[in-house]
């Protein structure tokens, strides 16, 4: 799908964009294909995310991207990652097996409603504070530090 156009909702866009603008994020925007990048620098050892906001026709999709993989400890960071999301009420950490990519996802439904301010406002710091919670915890799994279970608990200590 790479380089490909796609629909999406221009009036979804308009809004991410009017926010972004009005919050002064730094970011670009591929009108082909409805997506919002830009990286957030974090406070902690994990000290940047990169984000994609995916706009498709009636919803959109905020990631916020560790730029570290997780390749060489897949069973690990599955397991840091199903004991970060538990409980968890917006939003959700993914791993991708195929590469070791580590993710936050906030997925927001505008079917029949536009989004406000507050809910984009949300979506977007949303991923950026969980990994300011859980990085150092994804660090010292990605190193070998510490056991998923104790690295999880020592993030939500």
């Amino acid at each position: 799908m790479a380089g490909t156009s796609r629909e999406y909702s221009f009036q979804i866009a308009a809004l991410v964009h009017k926010f972004l603008k009005k919050d002064d994020w730094k970011f670009s925007f591929d009108e082909d294909r409805g997506i919002f990048t830009f990286n957030l620098s974090l406070k902690g050892k994990l000290n940047k995310v990169n984000y994609r906001i995916l706009i498709r026709k009636y919803d959109y999709s905020v990631y916020a991207i560790c730029p570290m993989s997780a390749d060489d400890c897949l069973p690990e960071m599955a397991e840091f990652l199903s004991r970060a999301n538990y409980g968890l009420m917006n939003g959700n950490f993914e791993l991708d097996f195929r590469d070791g990519e580590i993710r936050y996802k906030c997925f927001v439904n505008c079917d029949e409603t536009t989004p406000g301010f507050a809910t984009i406002k949300d979506s977007i710091y949303i991923p950026g504070r969980m990994f300011s919670k859980y990085g150092d915890g994804i660090l010292a799994v990605l190193f070998g530090q510490k056991s998923a279970a104790d690295a999880v608990a020592d993030c939500e200590s």
